[in-house]
């Protein structure tokens, strides 16, 4: 009995190198160039915020004794009616009309001389296009929305000074991350006159409650009050006192409060007199190894109106280092849910005050990045660092 021989299996050839060309470079343009691990990592970071979002409205004692399928049921009906009441009216008619054309079989009766004949049929096109024309309605108002906020931005960055002054004596940098497009974090280096010359500076860090669009606005319009109240004032307390009354006329009852810290510095001599509205305490590393907190103040600005602040002063040496924070540093968090917290910031600013004032908050920014890994950022994040570079005199 004789062998049939087989044809040896021949692979399909590969596609032509226009063919390949061309799906390169629609990968590039729909991935914009990011590695499929950068992409799911942008995922994961959308799909968190999503839910967050979403489970805000979440009724956790509903479903509270009941077993897991049960729960998992219930949660599934809240997140999708926390879904479909974002949508206008009319946008959830369509959502809900497209969900039952997706699910929903259709019977079709067909009268002919044999008789009737049923047969089953589908809606899903349709649902599915009802799905693509709601997608696109979204996005459009997405892309209407991020335009504006990329208006606002750019308005932002106008309001907060891009890079240091030059100061003699001083080495400063600054660096701020948003959480969101925009940031309700202010920080700026103002030149103020002192016996008719510019020979002080204020140095302000500050952070209005929330975030987002509602927490820039308050902070553009408190940068306006701080630059008026800066060239009229004629001390740090006549200021924050007049910072406070203004906050107060525009913190909606309170709930839109500001902590800040405030101080003006003297290059030439080293003093420096401050107030921190219930801001998180700066850290002044001194050159000889201790640590200072500058705690001395009061409580938020725009909570009582009359209520008094207490100045505090120090002097700063050669080689000492201030390093002022918003709450958005020692608050960030990592996927295991942990905080970054000032047992990590001290031992850092330690390490690093030998450095430049960029370098420090350079190292900074690095070790944060490396501690949060993939989990988002919930708050803003900002830090001015200064140094004295020349020997004060006395």
């Amino acid at each position: 009995m004789g062998s049939t021989a087989t044809a040896p299996h021949t692979p399909p050839p590969p596609p032509p190198p226009r063919f390949r060309q061309r799906a390169r470079d629609f990968w590039a343009q729909v991935s914009e160039g990011l590695e499929l691990n950068q992409l799911w990592s942008q995922f994961v970071h959308e799909a968190r915020t999503s839910y967050g979002l979403y489970s805000r409205e979440f009724k956790r004692g509903d479903v509270e004794g009941l077993r897991r399928s049960q729960r998992i049921w219930a949660l599934t009906k809240q997140f999708f009616w926390a879904v479909v009441m974002k949508l206008s009216p009319a946008r959830r008619v369509i959502l809900l009309v497209a969900v039952v054309f997706l699910v929903t079989p259709v019977i079709v009766f067909q009268v002919s001389d044999k008789g009737v004949n049923v047969s089953g049929g589908s809606l899903a096109f349709w649902g599915g296009a009802l799905l693509l024309l709601l997608l696109v309605l979204e996005i459009a108002d997405r892309v209407t929305m991020k335009r504006d906020l990329e208006i606002a931005r750019e308005i932002q960055h106008w309001l907060v000074p891009e890079t240091p002054p030059q100061v003699a004596g001083l080495d400063v940098a600054f660096v701020t991350r948003p959480a969101n497009t925009v940031a309700g974090d202010y920080y700026d280096v103002l030149p103020i006159e002192a016996d008719g010359a510019a020979q002080e500076v204020l140095l302000v860090v500050a952070d209005v409650a929330g975030k987002s669009l509602p927490a820039a606005l308050l902070m553009a319009t408190l940068q306006a009050s701080l630059r008026t109240l800066a060239t009229t004032a004629r001390s740090l307390p006549d200021l924050v006192r007049g910072l406070n009354r203004y906050a107060c006329a525009n913190s909606l009852g309170g709930r839109r409060f500001t902590t800040a810290f405030l101080a003006r510095l003297n290059p030439s001599t080293g003093e420096l007199i401050y107030t921190n509205a219930g801001h998180n305490a700066p850290l002044l590393w001194r050159a000889s190894g201790s640590l200072q907190r500058l705690d001395v103040g009061g409580i938020p600005l725009g909570i009582q109106s009359d209520r008094p602040y207490e100045c505090g002063s120090t002097v700063l040496r050669r080689g000492d280092m201030l390093v002022i924070f918003t709450d958005g540093v020692v608050e960030a968090v990592n996927e295991r849910g942990g905080e970054y917290e000032e047992g990590r910031l001290i031992p850092l600013v330690q390490r690093c005050a030998a450095m430049n004032a960029q370098g420090l908050v350079d190292c900074l920014m690095q070790d944060l990045r490396t501690f949060a890994g993939q989990a988002s950022q919930h708050d803003d994040i900002t830090c001015m660092a200064v140094r004295v570079v020349e020997q004060n005199r006395s």
